[in-house]
């Protein structure tokens, strides 16, 4: 059974920084994608960032140049460094692996970003 635990989550003021960690346990395969999602209050889940085995990354326009992801695929672990954040940064952020063609959620965690 493949788990992921996320941590790293909380509240922070506006500008400051914040780092998501995710650890995928249960699993002797290395993942080929690492993604990290967010969710608001009433609105959809959305792509934050992704990375793939091969280091491509994606990141979504509002936090271009502001996140960073990062990922060991020999680990199965993802990292998202969180600059300059924003209150509209503010959701629960859920982290994804893909892993021989199953995808796997994290519990989520908590983002709060004060004005």
């Amino acid at each position: 059974q493949v788990q992921l635990v996320e941590s790293g989550g909380g509240l922070v003021q506006a500008g400051g920084s914040l780092r998501l960690s995710c650890a995928a346990s249960g699993s002797i395969f290395k993942n080929n994608y690492m993604g990290w999602y967010r969710q608001a209050p009433g609105k959809q889940r959305e792509l934050v960032a992704a990375i793939t085995s091969g280091r491509i990354t994606n990141y979504a326009d509002s936090v271009q140049g502001r996140f960073t992801i990062s990922g060991d695929n020999a680990k199965n672990t993802v990292d998202l460094q969180m600059n300059s954040l924003k209150p509209e940064d503010t959701a629960v952020y859920y982290c994804q692996q893909v892993i021989r063609g199953a995808t796997y959620w994290g519990q989520g965690t908590q983002v709060t970003v004060s004005s």
